[in-house]
């Protein structure tokens, strides 16, 4: 038992360093799907570097580029049509896309579009293109982000972008997120809601120098960006008065200087699925999922300080500090229970504090899947979002012992705290902040508009997953609605910045129904099946 324990130990430390190398975008295979068309050393120095490009005075200019290869440091789109395929398709769909990799690598760039648009969105509901372009590729988009050739784009007055890759992919996140005023792109078909996979007829896919023709007629624009060794590029932006070529030695865009910032995104993969990155993914799978199994057992039917360490020794890591000295457990008659105030990550947060603490804790939620509460190892109660109700159910449970609530009431991944709910200060004086947050290398394990049953299953399928949790020290009393006198929303406020400054996270007003209305277009409440009367 112990030398298989070790063994999965190795294992999943060996994959855990593999998939870490896939979400630093570095797992490539030197871009197996490489989507780059013919050098042309002979053209390539006719144009300057888009660092020679000034920004002063170019507010009543236009700018024309691509995405591909301009706007973005990546020089394939492999793996954005692989998003596509896999959060608004299916895993087998993926599969079909990776399989094609070996066709795609003797394509030219046309074809290439064609076969994958075909099998990305053959028979593909048009709603799930719109939530994965709303809610999955702008993160992904988003850390791809050429910072020289995005400060260029955010200096002019008027941004145009021709791209041959499908225009539903990329005009959400060009609009919303990067200002662009025009999005002239490959069209696709659609039938009843659905698409066929195939382009348009009347315009094939987009040639971006004739489209850009079309475009300003007799016109042209003022500024041109396109990829230095792209004979079509060098073309394309030789239509334009002024024209900057973007080389290999462009900047990553760090976070801090985001157009916008970037709060929520949806799906279940956390590393940019290129062709090597994704067939790895597929080989981890039957070890992944027998390997989660095991691990929810250890969790539902092993004491907790041996639940720990096999867990451990299966490759999740747990960083756990307190700064509170250890309580012992409530029992019947003792006065109220500890208020254990948590930041909300996954679903599992409850558990592993529990866990942590070596003592039965009740968590509190607003919306949990039945089958995950059969397996969950603590006492769940499921709110109903009538505060007077909640409030009455809650202080029932602290009189029974510990509690542990999420005020945020959802997850969020990003290194930023939603609003906290202010019920959770009303009901007690004894409250205990704690820090919580994650790192995961291959599958998130939250979602907002797939099935919640198996957000814990995908968490503990990441070969080395890492929780990390930090009791802070006891609200004072004197800070506290009872003892204090202050009010339920000081008290939240006050405690969703401790945490804050605790994790390095930023503060939001933004709430539960924020998120899902922007991710899922609806509001987070799981409807509850009405019971048939006997």
């Amino acid at each position: 038992m112990v030398l298989l324990m070790v063994l999965l130990r190795l294992l999943a430390t060996s994959c855990h360093s593999a998939a870490r190398k896939m979400g630093s975008y570095g797992f490539h295979l030197s871009n197996f799907i490489s989507f780059k068309p013919s050098h042309s050393p002979s053209l390539s120095p006719s144009f300057p570097s888009i660092t020679k490009c000034g920004l002063e005075g170019r507010k009543s200019q236009t700018l024309a580029c691509d995405i591909h290869r301009v706007l973005l440091r990546s020089h394939s789109f492999f793996p954005f049509f692989m998003l596509v395929a896999f959060e608004g398709g299916s895993i087998i769909r993926a599969f079909l896309l990776l399989l094609s990799c070996p066709i795609l690598w003797v394509l030219d760039y046309g074809l290439k579009i064609r076969v994958m648009t075909f099998i990305t969105f053959c028979g593909l509901r048009v709603r799930d293109m719109e939530s994965v372009a709303r809610a999955v590729l702008p993160k992904f988009y988003m850390e791809d982000l050429n910072l020289e050739a995005c400060e260029v784009l955010g200096s002019v007055g008027w941004r145009v972008v021709v791209t041959s890759v499908p225009r539903v992919m990329v005009e959400g996140f060009l609009k919303e997120y990067l200002g662009v005023e025009e999005v002239v792109g490959t069209e696709l078909q659609k039938f009843g809601g659905y698409f066929s996979g195939l382009v348009s007829g009347s315009c094939g896919v987009v040639v971006k120098h004739k489209a850009l023709k079309e475009w300003f007629g007799d016109g042209k624009p003022d500024v041109g960006l396109g990829c230095g060794h792209c004979v079509n590029d060098l073309v394309f932006i030789s239509h334009c008065k002024e024209a900057y070529v973007v080389k290999n030695e462009c900047s990553v865009m760090p976070r801090e200087k985001y157009p916008k910032p970037l709060i929520f995104h949806d799906g279940r993969l956390a590393f940019l699925p290129t062709p090597s990155a994704t067939l790895f993914m597929f080989m981890w799978l039957p070890i992944g999922i027998p390997l989660a199994l095991y691990r929810i057992l250890l969790g539902i039917l092993l004491p907790h300080k041996l639940a720990l360490a096999l867990g451990s020794l299966s490759g999740v890591h747990i960083n756990f500090k307190t700064h509170n000295p250890q309580t012992p457990p409530q029992t019947k008659g003792s006065r109220r229970g500890v208020l254990y105030v948590c930041t909300h990550r996954t679903l599992l947060d409850p558990v592993f504090l529990s866990t942590c603490l070596a003592k039965p804790l009740t968590a509190v939620t607003y919306s949990l899947s039945r089958f995950s509460e059969i397996i969950a190892p603590i006492r769940t109660v499921r709110l109903t979002r009538d505060r007077n109700k909640d409030g009455e159910a809650m202080e029932i449970l602290l009189k029974e012992g510990d509690l542990v609530v999420c005020p945020e009431g959802t997850t969020c991944r990003e290194p930023y705290l939603l609003r906290f709910s202010s019920l959770f200060a009303e009901l007690a004086d004894e409250i205990v902040p704690v820090a919580i947050n994650t790192r995961v290398s291959m599958f998130y394990g939250t979602t907002a508009s797939g099935l919640k049953c198996l957000d814990p299953i995908f968490f503990l399928m990441n070969p080395k997953p890492c929780y990390y949790i930090e009791i802070l020290e006891k609200v004072p009393k004197n800070l506290t609605c009872g003892s204090g006198g202050k009010s339920s929303f000081e008290v939240a406020n006050y405690i969703q910045r401790k945490l804050g400054d605790a994790l390095g996270f930023e503060c939001t007003s933004l709430t539960r129904k924020d998120k899902y209305l922007m991710l899922a277009g609806n509001e987070g409440i799981v409807q509850q099946k009405k019971r048939k009367k006997c």
